[in-house]
Order: C-alpha cells, then sequence, then structure tokens
C-alpha cells in the first residue's frame, strides 16, 4: 500500500521537527507542522477559486480538530495524560515535604561523583524494564537532585533516562514486547505466512541478539557514563555544567523546575520517609494493579503464568499497564497527602494548592504530548508510513534487509513520533517480505524483528515529537530541545555502529554473538576518538573535565 499523498505526508512531520530543533520552539513548531497537514487535507478537496482561498483557514479547523481528539478520543492518551498530571502533584508534595532534599542528603556520602550518579540512574532504568514510561519518571524523579548536586546536566540526565527506559523495554517483560509478540501472532495467523514458521513467542525470542541498535544504546550509555567522555552539544552542556554549575543553559526552558514553581521545601529538616513510603505506594500499586488486570483479563492462573510461555504471553498481553500508572500515581498522591498532615509539614488547604501547582508544572509537557499526538494524527491520515515503507520495499535484498528494515523504520518512527505506531505499520509488511525473500528462513524473520524495534527506538530517540523523548525531557527537568540536540550525536554514533554490525552480518553470516561485541569494541573506540577530536577542536578537555571542575565539585577519583 502506497500513501495517495506521496512525498507531502512527509512534509507535516519533517516540518515540525526541524523547526522545532532550528527554532528551540517545540509548542509552536509542532502546531505548523499540524497545520501544514490541515492545508495539504483541504487543498487536496478544494475544486474551487473560492475553496483554495480559505485552505489557510480550513487547515486552522482541522488542526484543532486533531488536536481536540488527542485529548480524548484515545482512553491510551486520557490515561497517560492523567498519569502525567497526578505524577506532577505527586512529586510536588514530595518536594514541598522535602523528601527530594532528603534523598539527596542520604546519597551524597554514597552517590557522591558524577559517574556515581549516572551509573545509578543507569542501574535503575535497567530495573525497571517493564514501562518506560514510569521508568523516566521514577529514575528521574529519584535521581535529578543528586545530579544537580555534583553539576551533571540536565541535557546528560534526560539522555541517560531516555536511553535507558525504551531500549530496556524491548527485551524483557513489558508492555512493549507484548505489542510487538501480538503483531508478529497477527500476521502469522494471516495468510501473509504459510507453512512452518516458529511461534511468536519463539521469533521474539531469537530477535534479541539482532536488536542491535538497543543492545548498543544501553551499552552507549554505559560507555558515557563510566569513561566521562562527551561529544557533540553534549560536551558545551557538560562543560558548562561543571565550570559554572548551571545545569541548564541560560536561556534554557525546562518542562518543570522545582524551586521556580514551587518554592523551597516547607521543612529545614526533611525525613527520608517522605520520599521512599509515597515512591514505595506508586511502584506497588503500578506492580500490583498491572498484575491483577493481566491475570483477571487473561483468565489464567499465577501456577499457568510460570509454567507456561503462551500463558505468560497472554497474562503480559492483557495487562492495563497505563490504567495502573494511573493508580499508582493518584496512590502517591494520596499517601503524600496524609503524610503531609500526619507530620503537620502542610495543611489540607496547602496540600490542595501544591497538588495544582503540581498540575502546573506537567502543563508544558501534556501540551507537547498533545501536540505531539495529533501530529501523529497528521501523518497517520497522511498515510505517511506506508510510503517510507513502500520506497524500502523496492530495494531489499537478503543482504540488505536488517539495514534497509532499521532505516526505514527509524525514518517513520523520527517523522510520525511513535515506535508503537511505526511497528504496527513495519511490521505486517517487513515480516512477510523477509519470509518471502529469505525462502521462509526462520532467522530471517527474527533479523526483521530485530531491526523494526532497534529503527523504532533510534527514530524516537531522534524526534522532537516523540512521547518517551518529551517525558524524559521532563522528568530530567530540561529543555526538550536541548535534549533532542543534544542526544542525537549518540543516537547517530550507535546507528552507524548498528549498520556495520548489520552489513557484516549480511554480507558474511556472522552470527550476532560475535558481532555485537564487535560492535561493541566500534563504539568504545568512537566514543574515545570523537570526544578527543570534539575537545581538540573546541579547545576544551575531553577526558573527566581535568582543569575544569572547581574545586567544591566532588571529584569521581
Amino acid at each position: 500500500m502506497t500513501s495517495e499523498f506521496g512525498a507531502l505526508s512527509l512534509v507535516p512531520p519533517l516540518l515540525a521537527i526541524a523547526l522545532a530543533i532550528i527554532t528551540r520552539r517545540a509548542l509552536l513548531s509542532l502546531f505548523i507542522g499540524i497545520w501544514a497537514g490541515g492545508a495539504i487535507i483541504a487543498a487536496d478537496g478544494a475544486e474551487t477559486a473560492l475553496e483554495f482561498a480559505a485552505v489557510p483557514l480550513l487547515a486552522v479547523v482541522e488542526a484543532f480538530g486533531w488536536i481536540v481528539a488527542s485529548y480524548g478520543d484515545d482512553t491510551f492518551h486520557a490515561e497517560i495524560i492523567a498519569f502525567t498530571f497526578l505524577l506532577g502533584a505527586g512529586i510536588a508534595l514530595v518536594w514541598r515535604m522535602g523528601g527530594s532534599v532528603a534523598v539527596a542528603q542520604a546519597a551524597t556520602t554514597r552517590v557522591d561523583s558524577h559517574r556515581r550518579v549516572g551509573l545509578a540512574a543507569w542501574l535503575l532504568g535497567l530495573v525497571w524494564f517493564f514501562d518506560d514510561y514510569a521508568n523516566t519518571a521514577i529514575v528521574g524523579s529519584a535521581v535529578k537532585d543528586i545530579a544537580d548536586e555534583v553539576r551533571m546536566s540536565r541535557e546528560k540526565l534526560a539522555y541517560i533516562l531516555d536511553s535507558t527506559a525504551a531500549p530496556v523495554a524491548t527485551f524483557g517483560i513489558s508492555s512493549w514486547v507484548a505489542f510487538q509478540i501480538g503483531l508478529i501472532q497477527d500476521v502469522y495467523d494471516s495468510e501473509a505466512i504459510s507453512g512452518e514458521t516458529p511461534s511468536a513467542v519463539g521469533t521474539f525470542l531469537r530477535s534479541i541478539p539482532f536488536n542491535v541498535y538497543c543492545l548498543l544504546a544501553l551499552l552507549m550509555v554505559l560507555i558515557i557514563v563510566l569513561t566521562r567522555r562527551d561529544f557533540g552539544e553534549m560536551l558545551d552542556a557538560e562543560t558548562r555544567a561543571q565550570r559554572t554549575g548551571k545545569v541548564t543553559r541560560e536561556d534554557a526552558t525546562p518542562l518543570q523546575s522545582m524551586k521556580k514553581d514551587l518554592g523551597e521545601p516547607a521543612v529545614d529538616d526533611p525525613l527520608l520517609r517522605t520520599f521512599v513510603v509515597p515512591v514505595a505506594v506508586l511502584v506497588t500499586v503500578v506492580v500490583g494493579g498491572a498484575t491483577i488486570t493481566g491475570f483477571q483479563a487473561a483468565g489464567v492462573t499465577p501456577g499457568e503464568a510460570l509454567s507456561e510461555t503462551g500463558a505468560l504471553i497472554d497474562l503480559i498481553d492483557n495487562t492495563d499497564f497505563t490504567g495502573a500508572l494511573v493508580w499508582g500515581s493518584f496512590s502517591m498522591v494520596a499517601t503524600a497527602v496524609a503524610m503531609a498532615l500526619y507530620d503537620d509539614v502542610l495543611t489540607l488547604e496547602e496540600s490542595m494548592e501544591t497538588i495544582l501547582d503540581g498540575f502546573g508544572i506537567m502543563l508544558t509537557a501534556v501540551s507537547i504530548l498533545v501536540m505531539a499526538w495529533s501530529i501523529g494524527t497528521v501523518a497517520e491520515v497522511l498515510e505517511t508510513g506506508q510510503y517510507v515503507t513502500a520506497l524500502a520495499e523496492g530495494i531489499v535484498t537478503p543482504t540488505l534487509l536488517p539495514v534497509v528494515v532499521l532505516l526505514s523504520t527509524g525514518i517513520i518512527a523520527f517523522s510520525i513520533g511513535t515506535s508503537w505506531g511505526t511497528m504496527g505499520i513495519v511490521t505486517p509488511i517487513a515480516v512477510p517480505m523477509a519470509y518471502e525473500i529469505g525462502g521462509g528462513s526462520p532467522e530471517l524473520l527474527s533479523v526483521a524483528v530485530g531491526a523494526i524495534f532497534s529503527g523504532a527506538i533510534f527514530g524516537d530517540h531522534c524526534s522532537p515529537i516523540s512521547d518517551t523523548t518529551i517525558l524524559s525531557s521532563t522528568f530530567a527537568g530540561a529543555d526538550h530541545i536541548d535534549h533532542v540536540r543534544t542526544q542525537l550525536y549518540y543516537a547517530l554514533t550507535v546507528l552507524a555502529v548498528s549498520i556495520v554490525v548489520y552489513l557484516l552480518y549480511g554480507f558474511f553470516g556472522l552470527s550476532p554473538f560475535v558481532l555485537v561485541p564487535i560492535g561493541a569494541v566500534v563504539l568504545v573506540g568512537l566514543v574515545y576518538a570523537l570526544s578527543e577530536l570534539d575537545a581538540a577542536r573546541k579547545d576544551l578537555v575531553a577526558k573527566p573535565f581535568a582543569g575544569a571542575r572547581e574545586r567544591d565539585v566532588p571529584s569521581d577519583d
């Protein structure tokens, strides 16, 4: 299937992305992109001169129709908005009770350096593998104040959150995996594939070594954290933070700022439990709620889920993760209010005002989310994904399959800003295509699935209209476009190595268990080489900012 609008279908998302990166005005850029989509639709239906003259106005009407629909027509979107607002309220209450300060004070003796803070954020991200939204929210909230203490730039923290949360969700028991297995099963159940094939679960498990971008993206974060070698705009951001203590750019617009929006904590001697207990309640309710909904909807018992792979996948596939996030964030707010009243830190009126302030600190993030979803709708209406996929189909051979799938999926994800939407577009096309050109090879099916995951996450990391990228900026307290610009250098580096790995596999048939370690070595070499070259070009010191630290900045030694 090809897009009715052809290359025009690329204009709205690419225009929005280009303007966002150039102007650093995400909301305005996204609206212009949505308006451009409305203009294309209006012009396509215009027949008279009067109708053509009315295209700009009709485009505004169309644009607001998509924006309004993004708020409530999709239950998933409504739940994510509710979760984001409620989590903002919970975070605000914890801040006012001094919980964030207490965590920073408690962690200072152990997580007392730039390297250790980065490593802690990375490890926490790996542990919270079953949902990327909750991953960025919980890890970002726990680490942000500690990161400020060691002068880690907000751009670096946002990168660690973003480049850990989504990749790790593609490997384990997560909503991502259940969604992709469901797509694979749908293809197997259709007439697109006949004959003997491994199960959808088996295909997914075999695809893990071929999910090269996600594997290397996780490794890239670890390399950057441990070596403290940066390049591109991240080097500028880290140098600024280390030399001046300014964790954001001078004229940056962070998606949230606790001190600016909420003022100072209400207590002078904060207690650690004011952070630990609300967050523990959040985690418990999310995990418990998700598990209960899975068992109820799938109709399986705990014994069946543990002993039968199919039953476990049914459980995961039927789990209401987003609903559980809403319940968990509400429980966090209720717990925080109860603790504030019990400890006599805040009155009921002050607690309610803080909740409203918490909603306020998330308003910009939610606005960008809605606009990003709206431009995703534009791409869906104009069939942008189908157009890109149709272009890719004409140049596919078994040797080039993983590279073509990786790049085409990446372009689609970059353009429409949603990994799940991208996988939904590409999987029904790429998997049968891999089956046909590979002569029914089960391995090539797994290669295609791994490349789909890789491309979807790569495009997600680079796109300013991606919801996970927006949330990473939000919970790191970073300027959103600054996060996109700084992460882009690292994402492209990982992409380049992934392409090399896929080409080596295509031409020589080497095992991914050999190729991925080779890619890791290449990645380490590139980080060292690029950091040295960039530091020399900018007359900056690449290696752990020797000579660039202020005396009061904790040492990694």
